[in-house]
């Protein structure tokens, strides 16, 4: 059963944001680009600083990110301009050829990541693995802190790490008093401001902890009568600007090479995380779309091409800025010009008030931000994927060698690792009641092919051998030694089975027939078949299809069928789920006859008790799975693209059980979706969301929210209620996305009612690898 929904394309649900217009700008937009000025004015003097660049080369890039960036990218709410994580790249740069040459480099990246964007490469920088991203910030981020842990102690940075951490036993011997005053008044007020309680907190947290830091340093500094070195801003007439690159061709090559590969991978990592932080936040009637990644691409290319030729520093998109201006409650990329725009004037009208920061201080600043840089979240979640060797090996390289040397030997390592896995497999042979046990853990490629041909050889001619695969890939080297082995071991009076890693049998498919047990009615795109077996070639699909099986299928499951007509069905789980065609039950959970108890409806919607006698099927099916059939538990599950979950958004709405409702069968079927529908607009309850990424369109919003909607209903049912309160059923919500071929399972715990937390109403992406970490 199919629901008769006529398809719609994806298109704004909600209205378009205040300041749509042009020359239109929000109040919350104003707002939010004054927070994060106020923001961004101390990082980028902090952040020239720490580079060995004139400090208004940080305020140059600061503007071109906001406004160049701001206008032509294409993450609307992302900012950009100096970014501690290009800090140690441009600082040996302008080391090593200069400030002025350092430009021109900074003009060339801008050149490439045009090109790159014009070649729609943008998503391929996503392929790099996360741990060599975070080892390779955090890498720059020890760098920065050891670099500017010697200013903050009152003395200058050495050429590398190396020499800053030998150099430090010196320095702390020199203490300068006045720059370690200065430095650890801004610390402790970076740390601390955040952190104070009651309404005094409410009150001054509104000022940002960088501006606050640096401003009461400054104060106390001004106020004692400190001698200390400050920042020194020249005159706009004497800005220098680039020149022709001088050097070897190769090395600068090689520079610019950084500079467009950390830039680009920043600026588009900082993006997808700024999308989930705004599918996060609830604002109702804006809706902010998602981030071109290309034309963020070519936005950053503009910028660092702008701010080269201005004399700034290179800009990227920065996670910090970011984050305050989703945070702030910005709607559109107004926010950020406007920031850019605050910056120029600052830049323009404020240099006798910047003369007077103290260089500590904002020292003080950029260290900490480099020490935030190595972050626990990163490092917990690098642990679980089992990646620390590559982020510690990358890490490491980056400190040592540099960043770009860095990242290659990253790559490395990280290519290396995944090779290992890949041929690491364990092959074990156990005898247990006279029967020989071959299990194969991992992948089986030809390089298990010595190891699996020894271990199979020692079977004994005419014994009883079963053989676990309990891997997700089997090369074609692999499936023949196992195909021969088994041939000549039957052939010898033995006896040879194959099973999964659940125990379930494996067999092999009938002499001259295709390798399949059965056929879908319509080609699948890739799914090859061969001669004129395909069910679907005659007139009559149905009759073929059933010929097929009668055929191909039927030989295979007789026995199991059989057994199942004796006993009587005794199925685990009842699975109700959308009428939709594409959703095949028993391909996505693996299922085979027995298992599952299957409900399907138009919209996978459960009809509260009593609200309709003509509805009363799925109560019914409800009521024999949980008293009849003791199922120990009950998955509501909905899909991408529910042609009833568009329909419900364009259908009045109606009160389940009203009699006199007109309409459709359909209309009045869907007028049990309508709570779904008030679920999702009320600010009661927490937007139902997908772990690791933002909803598609409010067709997928209401997909999710449907499921809990659903579980709620479930709940209401007598049997149900009372099957709960015995301990003796669960509860499960599942998202199948069809376009992705992706399982969503509801984190525990979610849509429980009361509830409101955004973390109650997640659902976690369903992993190839989940079965194996456990057991690791």
């Amino acid at each position: 059963m199919t629901a008769c929904v006529p398809s719609q394309t994806d298109r704004p649900a909600r209205p378009a944001p205040p300041g749509g217009h042009r020359f239109r700008i929000a109040g919350a937009d104003l707002s939010a680009s004054i927070s994060v000025f106020l923001i961004a004015l101390p990082l980028s003097l902090g952040i020239a600083l720490a580079t060995g660049a004139p400090l208004q080369a940080g305020l140059v890039a600061a503007a071109v990110g906001g406004l160049v960036v701001g206008r032509f990218g294409g993450a609307p709410l992302q900012v950009s301009g100096p970014a501690a994580g290009l800090t140690v790249v441009t600082a040996d740069l302008i080391q090593r050829y200069g400030w002025r040459t350092t430009c021109a480099i900074t003009i060339c990246a801008g050149l490439a990541q045009l090109g790159l964007a014009a070649l729609r490469v943008a998503r391929s920088a996503l392929a790099v693995s996360p741990a060599i991203v975070h080892g390779m910030l955090a890498g720059i981020g020890v760098t920065i802190a050891l670099a500017q842990l010697h200013i903050v102690l009152g003395g200058s940075p050495q050429s590398s790490a190396v020499s800053n951490v030998r150099g430090l036993p010196a320095q702390l011997a020199n203490l300068h008093p006045g720059a370690l005053f200065v430095s650890a008044l801004t610390v402790a007020v970076l740390l601390l401001w955040p952190r104070i309680p009651g309404n005094a907190g409410r009150v001054v947290r509104k000022i940002p902890a960088a501006l606050a830091a640096v401003a009461l340093a400054t104060t106390a500094a001004a106020l004692a009568g400190l001698r200390l070195e400050r920042g020194d801003l020249p005159s706009w007439s004497s800005h220098a600007l680039p020149e022709l690159p001088e050097g070897p061709a190769l090395g600068l090559l090689a520079a610019v090479l950084t500079i467009t590969l950390v830039a680009s991978v920043e600026s588009l990592l900082s993006a997808v995380a700024v999308d989930k932080l705004v599918a996060a936040r609830k604002t109702p009637g804006i809706r902010i779309p998602r981030a071109r990644l290309d034309r963020e691409l070519a936005g950053q290319g503009a910028g660092n091409l702008l701010s080269g030729a201005l004399g700034g520093l290179p800009v990227t998109g920065v996670a910090v800025r970011s984050s305050a201006n989703v945070a702030a409650g910005a709607v559109s990329r107004s926010s950020t010009m406007l920031h850019g725009l605050w910056i120029a004037v600052a830049a323009l009208l404020l240099v006798p008030v910047l003369d007077l920061i103290p260089l500590a201080a904002l020292a003080a600043l950029v260290m900490v931000v480099g020490v935030q840089m190595v972050n626990i979240t990163h490092l917990r979640s690098v642990r679980r994927n089992r990646e620390m060797l590559v982020y510690a090996v990358t890490i490491t390289a980056v400190v040592l060698t540099g960043v770009l040397e860095g990242v290659v030997i990253g790559i490395a390592v990280a290519v290396a690792v995944a090779l290992h896995r890949l041929a690491r497999t364990r092959i074990t042979v156990e005898e247990r009641d006279g029967v020989h046990r071959v299990r194969a853990r991992g992948q089986l490629t030809f390089l298990a092919v010595p190891r699996l041909s020894r271990m199979l050889h020692q079977i004994p001619q005419e014994a009883r051998c079963v053989v676990e695969l309990d891997g997700s890939f089997m090369d074609h080297a692999a499936y023949e030694a196992l195909h021969d082995w088994r041939t000549a071991h039957i052939a010898q009076g033995g006896a040879a089975e194959f099973t999964g890693r659940e125990g379930g049998s494996i067999a092999e498919p009938p002499s001259g027939e295709p390798h399949v047990c059965c056929g879908p009615w319509t080609p699948w795109r890739n799914h090859h078949r061969s001669g004129d077996e395909a069910p679907w070639s005659g007139g009559l699909q149905l009759a073929s299809g059933l010929s097929f099986f009668q055929r191909n299928t039927a030989p295979l499951v007789r026995g199991e069928l059989a057994r199942l007509a004796r006993e009587g069905q005794r199925p685990s789980q009842l699975f109700l789920t959308c009428a939709d065609s594409r959703l095949v039950t028993s391909m996505i959970t693996s299922s085979g006859p027995g298992d599952l108890f299957t409900v399907r409806n138009v919209g996978n919607l459960v009809p509260l008790p009593g609200a309709d006698s003509a509805d009363d099927c799925v109560a019914a099916a409800i009521e024999y799975a949980v008293d009849v059939l003791r199922v120990e538990s009950i998955t509501v599950c909905g899909h991408s693209g529910c042609g009833a979950m568009q329909a419900l958004l364009n259908t009045p709405e109606q009160r389940p059980g009203d009699p006199d409702a007109p309409g459709t069968p359909l209309t009045r079927w869907l007028r049990h979706g309508q709570p779904s529908l008030a679920r999702m607009k009320s600010r009661q309850h927490a937007w139902a969301g997908i772990s690791g990424r933002p909803t598609d369109d409010v067709v997928e919003q209401l997909c999710l929210t449907n499921v809990i909607q659903q579980l709620e209903h479930l709940r209401a049912h007598e049997a149900v209620a009372r099957a709960l309160a015995e301990n003796r059923l669960a509860l499960h919500g599942m998202y199948f996305h069809v376009g992705e071929a992706q399982a969503y399972l509801l984190a525990d715990g979610a849509g429980a009612g009361a509830a409101d937390a955004l973390d109650e109403e997640v659902f976690n992406r369903v992993s190839p690898t989940e079965r194996e970490e456990s057991r690791a």
